[in-house]
This record gives structure tokens, C-alpha cells and sequence, in this order.
């Protein structure tokens, strides 16, 4: 458990170049080390053997711990689509990872943030994302060219660190209910040409239930951050968080991180909510029987920690015709996903095309047919 008093140098380290040519170390996917893409020269990344560190949430909530574990960092905001991104110094594309406009690097600017408690480091590489991209748009049908062009160029597709928070607590939740057992009864009726015919129908007997339930609830996971546009969607927010490295900023190297917008106050309102749905299951299941109902819960969590974590997605954006797409690569798994522009020439002229040869096949046939005569 963690106290004010904590310090922040256990869980940050300075910038390092390459010893051998001095370019930038950047972390290899997949791996535990950074590497220099000049010379060749590996750096392992030392793990924190003590594992994750769950802050106790009272004191954040409370504003007593508000400056433990947080640090200056530097800042990016797109005045077009709200994101905010920290970007490296000597990361070389200054455009958003979100919307593609330029990002200003006069309006770097400094904030705290709580430092992550855990990462999740890229398992593919952006070469391998690239590759899931590009297979994927060349698969889309009545997709513009200009699309098509956009995704050979992999400065497209860029690897993003996304901010959330995790919450654990016991939960313990008195409640009352009334607990369903289905039985049948056979009805009698005429069918459509007045017969007389039988049938089971299902009905249910409900019983008065209450109860006591308890457990703890592990890593509720909570997005910390949220924009206009570039909202990820859930087909890729799935992340195997057994995979979660204690925090170690060699990881971000080469990456773009996203500050969390999403405050903890507010993240912790949504993570009570999701733990309300957990009991309400819970509760369920301890009635049991073949269905159930539950009047009321009084549920109470105590013990709470939680944690700021960074999971990874590849992001390619594209703008056509004067709207903003996004496509996302999930970092750890590869999973695909992403709006897309349709292109109206190109189903113009199918339609066109189509009528066309509906046209001289008829034709076709009825000269056919007349020749027959």
C-alpha cells in the first residue's frame, strides 16, 4: 500500500541514448529491451521484481496523496480533436495520432499526471501492424483509391499507449429477491382448421429469497480518456492483463502515450457502477433456481486500490472528403478494426454496370427467342 511519502524515482529513468552512436533507443515489441536501430546495440529493461503496486484510493480521492507517485510531463494538445499526447523529444512525426493535424511544438506544455502503475508492452511491432493494415483495406470493397495509396506508407499506422484505470475492492452486499422455478402445464387449443391440438406452456413459481454475498472484485477496467473522435471500439479493447509489466518508461520508448482526461473521481463513480452489475450477478447466482429477481442490493466496498495503466493500439488515421477515419490494430493480440469511406464513383459505375448487363442479357434473350421463330 502506498503513502504520501512516497517518492517517484523508483519508477522513472532518465532518457538514454545508444553508448556505441548515441541515437535513440527505442523498445522492442515483444521483447524486454530497447534497441538501436543504427548499430544493433540491445539494453535490457529491468523489471521491478516486487510486481504492481496498487495505490490505496482514499488517499487520492481525499487529495492527500495527489502529488505522490506523479511527475511533470510534457504535452501535446490537438485543438482539433481534443487529444492530449506525449510525444518524445526526438519523436519525428509531430502530427496526431488520432485526427493527423499538425501539433505545434511551441505549445508543448508541462502537467502532472499520476504515473502508470503497469504497462502493457506492444507484442507486435509496427511493421506487423502495418501488414494487418494493409491486408485489411486491400480486403474492402468499393473502397476509395486514395485510401488504397494511404495505406502503403506506413507513417499512417503509429503505436499508441492508451490510459486506463483499474480498480480492486472487497465487495460485501446483503440483499432480497424471489427465486423462479419453472414448471408446465398442458393447454388445450384448435389450430387453423379447428382442430383440437395440446401444447406444454412454461410458467413459474417464485419463492421469496435473501442472502448474503462477498468477494473481491480484480482489475475493473476503466477508460481514462475520451475525444471527439477516435473513440476505440470494443471489438479491440480486450487485452489479456496478465500480461501487465510493472511500470518502466523503456517501454514507451518510440511510442506516443496518452494522458488520461477521464479523471480518477470520475473513473471510480464508473467503476462502483460496474461493480453494482458484478454483485447484482453475484446475487443471482446465489439465489439460483431457473430464473431470478432482485429487489434490492446493499452493497458496500471497502479495501479499495487502483492502479494507472497503459495498454497498447496502432492507430492509422485518413481523412477523405473532409471527414476523419480511424483504423485500430490492438498491440498485443493484432485484432482489426475501423470505419471506412466508401467510394461513390466506384459504386456509381458497379450500379451502372450492373443495369448494363441486365439490359443485354435481356436483350440477348428475347433475340434468341425471336430467332427460335
Amino acid at each position: 500500500m502506498s503513502t504520501p511519502e512516497s517518492t517517484v524515482q523508483q519508477h522513472t529513468e532518465l532518457k538514454r541514448s545508444c553508448i556505441n552512436c548515441g541515437a535513440e533507443l527505442k523498445y522492442k515489441p515483444g521483447t524486454t529491451s530497447v534497441t538501436c536501430e543504427y548499430c544493433g546495440h540491445k539494453e535490457e529493461i529491468t523489471v521491478d521484481p516486487n510486481g504492481f503496486e496498487e495505490l490505496e484510493l482514499s488517499l487520492y480521492l481525499k487529495e492527500m496523496g495527489a502529488q505522490s507517485h506523479s511527475e511533470k510531463i510534457s504535452m501535446l494538445h490537438c485543438k482539433n480533436c481534443g487529444a492530449n499526447q506525449h510525444i518524445e523529444e526526438n519523436y519525428k512525426s509531430l502530427h496526431c495520432v488520432y485526427c493527423s493535424m499538425p501539433l505545434i511544438v511551441e505549445d508543448m506544455y508541462t502537467e502532472d499526471w499520476i504515473l502508470p502503475g503497469a504497462v502493457l508492452p506492444f507484442q507486435i511491432d509496427q511493421k506487423q501492424s502495418f501488414q494487418t493494415f494493409k491486408k485489411w483495406v486491400s480486403g474492402l470493397w468499393w473502397a476509395p483509391n486514395n485510401l488504397k495509396k494511404a495505406s502503403l506508407d506506413p507513417q499512417f499506422t503509429k503505436g499508441l499507449y492508451l490510459p486506463y484505470w483499474t480498480f480492486d475492492a472487497q465487495l460485501r452486499a446483503t440483499y432480497t429477491g424471489q427465486r423462479g422455478v419453472y414448471y408446465y402445464e398442458t393447454q388445450r387449443y384448435k389450430d387453423s382448421k379447428g382442430n383440437s391440438r395440446t401444447r406444454q406452456v412454461r410458467k413459474t413459481r417464485w419463492y421469496p429469497a435473501s442472502g448474503r454475498i462477498s468477494g473481491f472484485i480484480d482489475d475493473t477496467l476503466i477508460k481514462a480518456s475520451q475525444q471527439k473522435t477516435g473513440r476505440i471500439p470494443k471489438k479491440i479493447a480486450r487485452w489479456n492483463l496478465q500480461k501487465l509489466q510493472p511500470f518502466n518508461s523503456s517501454f514507451l520508448r518510440g511510442f506516443i502515450t496518452e494522458k488520461y482526461t477521464i479523471p480518477l473521481q470520475e473513473g471510480h463513480l464508473e467503476s462502483k457502477e460496474e461493480a453494482r452489475r458484478i454483485a447484482d450477478r453475484w446475487c443471482r447466482r446465489d439465489i439460483g433456481g431457473d430464473t431470478q429477481r432482485v429487489s434490492s442490493i446493499d452493497m458496500k466496498l471497502s479495501e479499495e486500490t487502483f492502479k494507472h495503466i497503459l495498454l497498447p493500439v496502432y492507430v492509422s488515421s485518413y481523412r477523405y472528403n473532409g471527414k476523419e477515419y480511424n483504423f485500430f490494430v490492438n498491440g498485443e493480440t493484432g485484432t482489426i478494426s475501423g470505419s471506412r469511406p466508401y467510394s461513390f464513383w466506384k459504386i456509381f459505375f458497379a450500379v451502372v454496370f450492373a443495369i448494363l448487363l441486365i439490359v443485354t442479357i435481356v436483350f440477348i434473350a428475347q433475340a434468341s427467342e425471336g430467332a427460335s421463330y
